[in-house]
């Protein structure tokens, strides 16, 4: 079962306070910027940081990448502040430097 969009509006990471992407088929939320996956257990979000999961670079680039592609098929799907796979990667902007 889903969680109430209404419910996924308010939700973000206890941590950093920022927005989370949402996994239905694996029932979990993601914190990209820390790297911690939130589980959903019975419908409801276990949002104790303690009991987060951290995750590992290859399963993160896995969760970005799917995060995209499911903002590519429905555009309201991740933040706009979220970061993408790509921006993970990269390196820092060193050209702006003098």
């Amino acid at each position: 079962m889903a969680l109430d969009p209404r419910l996924l509006e308010i939700l973000a990471c206890p941590q950093d306070k920022g927005p989370l992407l949402y996994f239905a088929d694996e029932q979990a939320l993601y914190n990209p910027r820390l790297q911690r996956r939130y589980l959903i257990q019975q419908d409801i979000p276990n949002m104790l940081i303690d009991e987060s999961e951290l995750v590992e670079p290859p399963e993160h680039q896995r969760l970005l990448a799917k995060a995209e592609a499911e903002a590519l098929a429905s555009p309201v799907a991740m933040p706009a502040d979220t970061p993408s796979a790509e921006a993970s990667q990269s390196s820092p902007n060193t050209a702006d430097t003098p």
